[in-house]
């Protein structure tokens, strides 16, 4: 069977987009450029001095991890390169990058929103680590762009997708048209087509939440941990808990195995910890596309007005029939105790 390269696949599906004359396929392109180079100093980490803290802080308040920065410049140069992008918003700077001041950008049409590499703190383990990025086109064309261009909802991404830099690497992504992913061939250099139209099952037997926060989580995600670890034959339940602590790494065993992923709100983070923009919304339409669902309560994550560039948010995310239980754990005239057993009993 004759193996199909990303490039090819994203050429074969230019024709789902007639208002782009091949340059949403050119900007793809220059994603999975960027990520084979990242991969590349990610299998070498730990030959080489790029493990560590840099010593700064970026927005968000997190130390800099050395491969967070490398990997946030191979992103941003490829875009820059490749000319189809106008606008950039990384999770690593406290505002967007305009590619048409003195990047000599000028006709760009696609503002793209990355996260350089989500996980970082697992590179020094040898933990997968993965690049999230999501992509939207310009509303207003041929005139000066404005930061608030990129404060669009998630249901009106034209493009998201995510790179897992594994045993294997792997980039998944999505148009709207269903999800595709492509696994890395080093022999020849090339991303190749090696999981078509992923679906994630309607339900599942895993959970992935970080217990640790357990303290600090809303009534409803306690009782929701205690209804996955009771025991119950005809739901498969006690469920399987797997947590990772790379929202790309927990996500692709999701998307693949079926599942759901929680990072809800906390006391510690009363709106969330996770960054919309980033992470919520791309992995949000990959996973809706897939034939799952993701919320942050009880609205639909795509359907969030981002307000400002690093706005947090809940996520509840992953098999559908998953998050919906989670979803009737929040209602207000739930029977928490008839669900999880009269004789249990709940507190902090």
């Amino acid at each position: 069977m004759a193996l199909k390269t990303l490039g090819q696949f994203i050429i074969e599906k230019q024709a789902d987009f007639p208002y782009a004359k091949g340059e949403l396929s050119r900007l793809l392109r220059d994603i999975g450029i960027a990520a084979k180079v990242i991969n590349r100093e990610v299998n070498k980490a730990g030959l080489a001095d790029i493990l560590g803290e840099i010593g700064d802080q970026n927005i968000q308040g997190e130390v800099q991890k050395k491969l967070d920065v490398y990997a946030d410049e191979q992103f941003i140069e490829a875009l820059r390169r490749g000319g189809e992008c106008c606008y950039i918003a990384s999770e690593e700077h406290e505002f967007g990058i305009d590619l048409t001041r003195g990047y000599h950008v000028n006709n760009g049409k696609y503002m793209v929103c990355i996260d350089p590499l989500d996980g970082s703190s697992n590179i020094d383990l040898n933990v997968s680590v993965g690049s999230i990025f999501s992509i939207y086109r310009r509303k207003i064309a041929d005139v000066e762009i404005t930061a608030d261009e990129i404060l669009q909802l998630g249901s009106d991404q034209v493009a998201a997708g995510y790179i897992i830099y594994g045993s294997s690497t792997m980039l998944v992504y999505t148009t709207g048209k269903g999800v595709n992913g492509f696994t890395l061939d080093p022999s020849i250099g090339e991303f190749c087509l090696s999981h078509p139209n992923m679906k994630i099952a309607e339900n599942g037997t895993t959970y992935s939440i970080n217990e640790g926060n357990y303290l600090k989580f809303p009534q409803y995600v306690k009782d929701y941990i205690k209804y996955c670890q009771m025991e119950d034959a005809e739901t498969s339940r006690p469920y399987t808990s797997r947590y990772i602590g790379s929202m790309v790494a927990d996500l692709h065993r999701t998307l693949i195995t079926g599942g759901i992923f929680l990072y809800p709100e906390t006391s510690s983070y009363p709106q969330g910890k996770l960054r919309l923009l980033y992470e919520c919304n791309p992995m949000a339409f990959i996973i809706e596309q897939a034939g799952g669902k993701a919320v942050s309560g009880q609205e639909r994550i795509l359907t969030i007005q981002p307000k400002y560039l690093h706005q947090r948010s809940s996520i509840i995310i992953g098999s559908r029939l998953m998050v919906e239980k989670v979803q009737e754990f929040m209602l207000p005239n739930y029977d928490t105790a008839d669900v999880l057993g009269k004789k249990l009993t709940f507190s902090g």
